[in-house]
């Protein structure tokens, strides 16, 4: 059966090829550091279930000390924007079609392989689909262009360069959310919102919740790290156990509270600093102020709808 294992593997061969292909860059200076930090990745991802905690931990250390300590290097990226050009000036705007092949090959597969359960892992089946779309994707995007496998790994590997540990500090970040969980700072913090929401009050509970996600999301710069923390909070022991809320919609809806608090924290350093980065923008926190216009009307609405849609 296909299922979270196998979505590992086919990830961790990717940080695997990175890892191989710093090593032969030899216009990086920091080659050698970047190939171990692609390389305790790519083991985390193949082995970790193999690891034991124990290993994990060790292996997580190890790759915040090659981080901190070494710091990741770039290359000499070769200039080939007249390849590029003429590339883009020949497709045009189809281009764009190998980018849409990820989500409906998504949305298929998380429709279909339900109904053969013994292929896919039912619980899993939205993550396989993503899998394989990305698959799909890279060997139509092979075809079509002519262009040889390694291409696209060299691509990938100077795309990981470029945004450095930053990479993976979302599963950092959803590995800390549910370390919180379980040392039960979420009722730590329900104990903290009772005091402040009033008694039968489900529109407090409602603001607490929503506004908790974006709040501490934006402390923590990833939704999926507070969000057991506000389910343990607030989530579940007010909205659903009390005011007996629909669980999909309170999960759901309450994510994209907490993404509109990513929008607009310079702690999700992968979606907000880095691209001010690559972009060599000279106000390093530029992205944040253009999305706070959007993310704050975002988020109301997004509490409105959990307040109309999950106790109907």
């Amino acid at each position: 059966m296909i299922g979270l294992a196998q979505v590992y593997i086919v990830a961790g061969l990717i940080f695997a090829a990175s890892a191989a292909l710093s090593v032969r860059d030899a216009s990086n200076p920091k080659r050698w550091v970047n190939a171990a930090f692609w390389g305790l990745l790519a083991l985390s991802m193949v082995a970790g279930d193999r690891l034991g905690d124990l290993g994990n931990g060790v292996l997580v250390i190890a790759l915040v000390a090659v981080a901190a300590l070494g710091g990741l290097g770039r290359g000499v990226v070769p200039d080939d924007s007249a390849s590029r050009k003429d590339r883009s000036a020949r497709h045009g705007n189809r281009l764009f079609l190998l980018a849409l092949v990820i989500p409906v090959t998504v949305l298929v597969g998380t429709l279909l392989f339900k109904a053969v359960p013994w292929l896919v892992d039912a619980k899993q089946v939205t993550l396989v689909s993503l899998a394989l779309g990305a698959l799909l994707a890279l060997g139509i995007g092979l075809f079509w262009l002519r262009d040889r496998p390694v291409a696209a790994l060299q691509e990938g590997r100077r795309l990981l360069d470029a945004v450095g540990w930053a990479a993976i500090l979302p599963q950092m970040l959803a590995s800390l959310g549910v370390v919180f969980a379980l040392a039960g700072l979420g009722k730590v913090v329900g104990n903290l919102m009772s005091a402040v929401i009033p008694d039968g009050s489900r529109l407090g509970a409602v603001l607490a919740y929503g506004l908790g996600m974006a709040l501490f999301t934006m402390v923590m710069g990833n939704a999926f790290a507070a969000f057991p923390v506000m389910a343990a909070a607030i989530g579940l022991p007010l909205l659903i156990q009390h005011y007996h809320g629909d669980p999909a919609v309170i999960a759901a809806v309450g994510m994209l509270c907490g993404f509109c608090g990513t929008l607009m924290t310079p702690m999700a350093a992968n979606f907000n600093i880095v691209p001010a980065a690559l972009l060599e923008l000279k106000d390093r926190n530029a992205v944040v102020k253009m999305q706070v216009p959007t993310a704050l009307p975002l988020l109301g609405f997004n509490i409105a709808l959990l307040y109309w849609a999950a106790f109907r």
